[in-house]
């Protein structure tokens, strides 16, 4: 290739670059719009973190329930002091003394879900170095292995309650996510929508304009001639003034449209994207209202958050009761243990050791705290029962209406998708007419405004039709299109 070609090539190269970088981006369809919103999405990412962080904590609480080893010791414990020292014939001396005591222990312990218990195993070390007025002396007590229960009677039993609320907790965790997955294809396919409404406000308020320019050069060719008066030709100029001005404010209005969807979509605010028209409504027959009841009582992150309420409030409730009351706690142990001057000799010739302690709580007088307390915990039960009841209901009447509004949608679909092509086709009539002077420029205008807004209400119904679907897969997590409940992934 010789030295101009390759020039010549690399110059096209160079201009076809730009080309290239400026190429328009592809229109976004209605399933790109939601399928990034749920990707990318701001609010879905935020969902996605919720779910995650639930689901740590439930592995949090339940790691907890396995048996945990822990260390603890005091490295070490220093004191000086003059301590009463009691002498062989009983009298008493202060004597002068530094105390240094080192302790170390290791536990395995184990709560028991069934009870609300501990079972333990430990061994301990401990190191006293004593020294004052009569020497110094050093002594090691071991306790190589002990192994005991400690148990609460007549108590709450926190693990069980705690336990039965975690369990809980990750399913209204995990219905909250898909339901905030569902507001997020929502949101973005309102959003979509608008974008395209304001697309199809801007094409129809350019096209107008242009109209309206061809009509005030034919109004004007006219009144030129005599064949209209000059009201005729000023209303004609004024339309063509205000079409100029709907086109400004429909242009800002798409700009307004297309942020709101980078927002959503998690993208910069000022990226260039349009929406292509929507490929129609979903293949979906009128949902039955019964159905969406029983999805919803069964489906609802509503319904597992109002049964959460109600065991906290039983829980409330119950431990009022057994807090005020006559209460136990019993701890016994058995194992062995040794003292010895010298480390080793503190692990020779182990010796039994067993404990047993059994404290009680009784309350004596309360000036009726107990009392007042188990009232409130009572109340608080019987408000949750009011509060919970009317929220089912509520949450059964929107899924209802939910799936009516769906069919009413569809209806709406039709009449609005009918109204426009009878619009369009009626302004194209009247400017025909209007062009051979058949029928007066008001009737024009007439016809030219319900033409604009049957076209309108066509795009307005199907945006409403899509977020009568999506909301009615959100109030009861439930596909009715494919028949499947809408679970989390993973």
């Amino acid at each position: 290739m010789t030295a101009a070609r390759r020039t010549s090539a690399l110059a096209l190269l160079l201009l076809a670059a730009p080309l290239a970088a400026q190429a328009p981006v592809a229109p976004l369809t209605l399933d790109d719009a939601v399928g990034r919103a749920l990707g990318s999405g701001p609010s879905a990412r935020a969902a996605q973190s919720s779910l995650d962080a639930a689901r740590w904590r439930e592995r949090s609480f339940f790691a907890r329930l396995m048996p945990q080893l822990g260390f603890r010791g005091t490295l070490p414990s220093y004191r000086r002091a003059i301590t009463p020292i009691v002498q062989p014939d009983g009298t008493i001396r202060y004597l002068g003394q530094r105390l240094t005591t080192s302790t170390a222990a290791l536990t395995l312990s184990q709560p028991i879900a069934l009870t609300g218990g501990t079972f333990f195993v430990e061994s301990a070390l401990e190191r006293t170095d004593l020294s004052g007025d009569r020497g110094a002396s050093r002594l090691w007590q071991s306790t190589p292995f002990t192994i005991g229960v400690e148990q609460r009677l007549f108590r709450p039993n926190t693990i069980a309650w705690n336990s039965r609320e975690q369990d809980l907790q990750l399913d209204v965790a995990e219905r909250s996510f898909v339901e905030a997955r569902e507001q997020a294809s929502e949101a973005a396919a309102g959003a979509y929508f608008d974008l395209y409404a304001a697309q199809m406000n801007l094409a129809n308020a350019e096209t107008n304009a242009a109209v309206n320019d061809s009509l005030f050069l034919l109004s004007k060719g006219r009144f030129e001639v005599g064949r209209i008066g000059e009201n005729d030709l000023l209303q004609s100029e004024l339309a063509l003034l205000r079409a100029r001005a709907a086109a400004d404010e429909a242009r800002l209005q798409r700009d307004r449209a297309r942020s709101s969807l980078n927002l959503l979509l998690g993208a910069p605010p000022d990226a260039e994207v349009t929406v292509a028209p929507p490929a129609g409504a979903p293949s979906l027959t009128a949902p039955d209202p019964d159905r969406a009841v029983a999805e919803a009582r069964r489906n609802a992150a509503r319904n597992l958050e109002l049964d959460l309420q109600e065991v906290r409030a039983e829980r409330g409730l119950r431990e009022a009761r057994l807090n005020n009351g006559f209460g136990m706690t019993v701890r016994a142990s058995y194992g062995y243990n040794q003292t010895a001057p010298l480390f080793g000799g503190a692990y020779e010739s182990l010796l039994n050791q067993q404990t047993a302690n059994v404290s009680v709580e009784v309350p004596v007088v309360q000036w009726r705290a107990g009392k007042a307390a188990v009232e409130a915990a009572r109340a608080d039960r019987q408000r949750t029962e009011v509060q919970t009841r009317v929220a089912r209901l509520t949450l059964e009447q929107d899924a209802r209406f939910a799936a009516l509004g769906v069919a009413q949608a569809a209806r709406q679909l039709a009449l609005a998708a009918k109204a426009d092509t009878v619009g369009e086709k009626r302004f194209e009539i009247a400017k025909n007419r209007y062009v051979i002077g058949r029928i007066a420029i008001t009737d024009l205008f007439i016809a030219q405004s319900e033409k604009d807004a049957a076209r309108a209400a066509s795009i307005q119904a199907l945006r409403a039709y899509w977020l009568a679907y999506y909301r009615l897969r959100r109030l009861t997590l439930y596909d009715f299109v494919t028949g499947q409940p809408l679970r989390a992934e993973g």
